[in-house]
């Protein structure tokens, strides 16, 4: 054996332990992103079963106090048959004017008619009469009343002598009415108490979060700043030793220019980005055509720019194009490589906004997935820290006031994004 020509296995193997964290990191993401959601959904639950207790509550307190209206009401009626019908019994008397005086105390409505249906006399609707009321209106409101009373209780029965019997009907005292009602009115209360609520909870936990990207940002930017200014130097010295390729120099200053890049990007995300009136259909072709020669041959890209030239909108050019760039590699990732991805730029008509759509004929998503894309950690890939739409949504929508989100999707046939950014009016 030729132990000249053997090649000797590497010491190290940093690659397997760089994924292996980042498959780490993702789960853990993962995890505290669904940990939330369950929280938000064990909070909801128990607002609403708090709810559904309450109401059961209320509604069981509402109708024993209407079963009570009942028996009162009952009670009056029985009291004044027998009032009609006993001679100088002064206790029954006195037993009447406490029944409706308890009556009177509900404000209970009631209304008497006798078995012609001519002689009504109440009791409690007197006093919501107006003042110098005539005949005739007080005649129309006793109608009006006794329209209602039909249709809330049965009337009860009051047999005066044989032959003939009148009835009292009666509606809801104000009481019951106002706890009829209440449970709708609380379990209103409780819903936007449990929304404003969440509002507060979603605004800190967004919050938090925008100092947690803005840290990582910043600190990622501030370590690759040390090591880029060394690489340059390396750069410059491989120049001048003539001993050394040129074309290896050229090539580490290729890597170093796409760093320095990364470093811009991430410096822009820690820190208000400077924003620019931008030819928008311009910097997406120049890019695709950019990207186009770093991904493989086998990707065919297609634009189809329906915009006006002069189309302009507000953007910070290195975000916008990391998030071209994200969304891209993602779909080629999606297609293994091999496949069609069309860019389509155009504004419709009286909308001042302007649609980006990035369509790939890749392996599609579930609903389910679909739902998760854009979840810190989330990704269907082996490989990878499941950021990078992260990312590239809040840069559209945090920095550039538009939308990213996923447009359509079918299993076995791709997926299409679509930004909306506000358009720039043209004047005409």
């Amino acid at each position: 054996m030729n132990s000249g020509t053997s090649k000797q296995k590497p010491k190290f193997r940093l690659q397997p332990v760089a994924l292996l964290n980042s498959d780490r990191l993702k789960r853990s993401m993962t995890d505290v992103y669904d940990q939330k959601i369950f929280l938000k959904y064990m909070i909801g639950v128990i607002l609403v079963l708090l709810s559904i207790g309450s109401l059961f509550y209320t509604n069981n307190l509402v109708d024993k106090l209407e079963e009570r209206e009942e028996r009162e009401v009952t009670l009056y009626a029985e009291l004044l048959r027998t009032l009609t019908t006993t001679d100088n019994n002064e206790n029954v008397n006195v037993i009447f004017t406490v029944i409706q005086e308890a009556v009177d105390f509900y404000q209970i409505p009631t209304i008497y008619v006798d078995e012609n249906n001519t002689n009504r006399a109440n009791q409690t609707i007197e006093r919501e009469y107006p003042p110098n009321i005539t005949p005739q209106q007080r005649e129309k409101i006793i109608d009006e009343q006794l329209a209602i009373m039909k249709q809330e209780h049965t009337p009860i029965p009051v047999e005066l002598a044989p032959g003939k019997t009148g009835y009292i009907y009666y509606s809801n005292s104000f009481l019951l009415t106002q706890l009829r009602y209440y449970p709708a009115i609380q379990l209103s209360v409780m819903l936007l108490i449990g929304y404003l609520a969440y509002l507060a909870f979603s605004s800190a936990r967004k919050a938090e979060q925008n100092r947690v990207w803005v840290g990582l940002a910043k600190e990622t930017a501030h370590q690759l700043g040390t090591p880029l200014s060394s690489l340059m130097a390396w750069v410059e010295y491989f120049r001048s030793d003539p001993n050394i390729e040129p074309y290896i120099a050229e090539e580490i200053e290729k890597d170093v220019i796409r760093l320095e890049m990364i470093t811009t990007r991430f410096s822009n995300i820690g820190s208000v980005p400077t924003m620019k009136e931008e030819p928008v259909a311009e910097i997406v072709i120049d890019f695709i055509t950019y990207l186009q020669k770093r991904v493989s041959s086998k990707v065919n890209f297609t634009v189809d720019n329906q915009l006006a030239p002069e189309q302009t909108t507000s953007l910070n050019k290195n975000l916008f194009e990391w998030v071209v760039e994200n969304i891209c590699k993602n779909a080629v990732d999606a297609m293994g490589g091999i496949g069609d991805i069309n860019v389509t730029l155009q504004s419709p008509p009286n909308t001042n906004q302007i649609l980006i759509d990035i369509s790939d004929t890749g392996k599609g998503m579930t609903k389910v997935n679909m739902s998760k894309i854009f979840n810190p950690g989330f990704s269907t890939k082996k490989r990878g820290w499941g950021l990078g739409l992260t990312l590239a949504k809040r840069i559209i929508e945090n920095y550039h006031s538009g939308k990213l989100f996923v447009k359509s999707s079918e299993l076995g046939k791709g997926t299409t994004f679509r930004i909306i950014l506000p358009a720039q009016v043209i004047e005409d």
